[in-house]
């Protein structure tokens, strides 16, 4: 426990100490996370990295299982060639601890900037430290400057989420189960839609579902973040609109995105529904988007790059003449993010991605159409599967059905 003195010195209260209680519960096995810090420690050596600083929630969630609460205080994980620290403040007591792999320090708010005393403690001073260009802010770089005085500082932001982008058997198994939950949720909220409900009530009914089954599957967990966006009519325009107390009326375009959030990984289910009934242009726009996520589903295969995907559902839409209704790339990876963290931007279906498509990684298959409000068949239609490339194809791991046969919510179906 490291001791600061005042001038007269009189023992003062500690700068960071250890504070390790209860059992280590981790999402993961210890050889996970073993092999995850082997596969880090390699890119910090090609690198010539001898200290890596992660400071983002999701590399910090991916190296140690710990998922931080920040409010506003920062949060570290150091990784040597022989150690594996995380670092977090005294208000989370040992919960870091028990739901880290490896050692745990807590810094103290005694002092300002004890957060670098601590991982001074661990890196020592003068070396070359890899941190997150992405995520390390301005103000916390010219103190990682002026604490540990480094030789030189590297990028390891591209490298991590290279090897964050090729899920393991363990991760896969997780995905799996949360791509479950979030059917479980979207069946939940279908049974909740009725004119005169509001979009809250619908959107509660589906959390609760998705979480009782986390709990369920998962009795070891900690539980946060699981949520849901339901939208109707004009506020469907938008993706990540959230959710109002606007009433639902017949003839409303729906819809229905649950995400559910298992140990920092997320999922999610997305879904164009109609209450009681459906014009003929919304009809013609929704099919368009069904026939193009199924065209899109289809382009999934290993050796096809994200670009390549992305221009050929580029050209199914202008075809019809939708193109210009897109709102934004066709998918993106799945793994440790969620609405305020994480990115995996090297694998999303947009012109500018060159990655290729290998087995063991995780992708969604998303279409979104916006027609404005003032045109016939208003409103946003979206369909989101989640697929896991395999060695000649790949696994569709999404159950909820999607379409006009089977989400005009409240009559027969067409």
């Amino acid at each position: 426990m490291d001791k600061s003195t005042d001038p007269a010195g009189a023992t003062q209260r500690p700068d960071f100490y250890r504070f390790h209680q209860g059992e280590k519960t981790l999402p993961f096995a210890d050889a996970e996370y073993e092999a995850r810090l082997t596969g880090l420690r390699k890119s910090m050596a090609e690198l010539g990295v001898e200290a890596c600083i992660l400071t983002s929630m999701h590399n910090i969630a991916y190296y140690s299982g710990f998922l931080y609460c920040a409010f506003g205080r920062p949060y570290a994980q150091v990784v040597t060639a022989e150690d594996s620290v995380t670092f977090s403040a005294g208000i989370d007591a040992a919960q870091p601890w028990r739901r880290g792999y490896g050692d745990n320090i807590t810094y103290t708010d005694w002092r300002r900037n004890n957060y670098w005393r601590a991982i001074l403690s661990v890196t020592g001073s003068g070396r070359v430290i890899g941190f997150e260009g992405d995520h390390l802010s301005i103000a916390q770089m010219g103190l990682l400057d002026d604490s540990l005085a480094p030789r030189d500082k590297i990028d390891i932001a591209p490298a991590t989420m290279r090897q964050r982008l090729h899920k393991s058997p363990a991760e896969l198994e997780l995905i799996r189960a949360g791509a479950a939950t979030a059917d479980i949720g979207g069946y939940a909220i279908r049974d909740a839609i009725k004119a005169g409900a509001r979009e809250i009530d619908v959107a509660i009914a589906g959390r609760d579902a998705m979480e009782l089954e986390i709990a369920r599957r998962f009795p070891q967990a900690e539980y946060r973040d699981t949520w849901v966006w339901f939208q109707s009519g004009l506020n469907t325009d938008g993706a990540h609109n959230p959710v109002t107390a606007r009433q639902l009326e017949p003839g409303d375009i729906l819809s229905l995105n649950t995400f559910p959030m298992i140990s920092g990984y997320y999922t999610a289910l997305e879904r164009t529904l109609f209450l009681d009934s459906v014009d003929e242009a919304s009809l013609a726009v929704w099919s368009a988007n069904v026939a193009a996520h199924e065209y899109g589903m289809s382009l999934l295969r290993p050796g096809n790059s994200c670009a390549e995907v992305t221009h050929k559902i580029n050209a199914f839409f202008e075809e019809r003449d939708l193109l210009q209704y897109r709102t934004f790339g066709y998918g993106h990876s799945f793994g440790v993010l969620s609405h305020y963290y994480g990115r995996e931007a090297g694998l999303e279906l947009r012109e500018d991605v060159d990655t290729v498509l290998e087995p063991g990684m995780v992708i969604s298959m998303e279409p979104m159409l916006t027609i404005p409000h003032d045109q016939p068949g208003a409103g946003g239609y979206r369909e989101h599967d989640i697929l896991i490339m395999t060695e000649d194809g790949a696994e569709n791991i999404t159950g909820f059905p999607y379409g006009p046969d089977h989400n005009v919510i409240g009559s027969p179906q067409i």
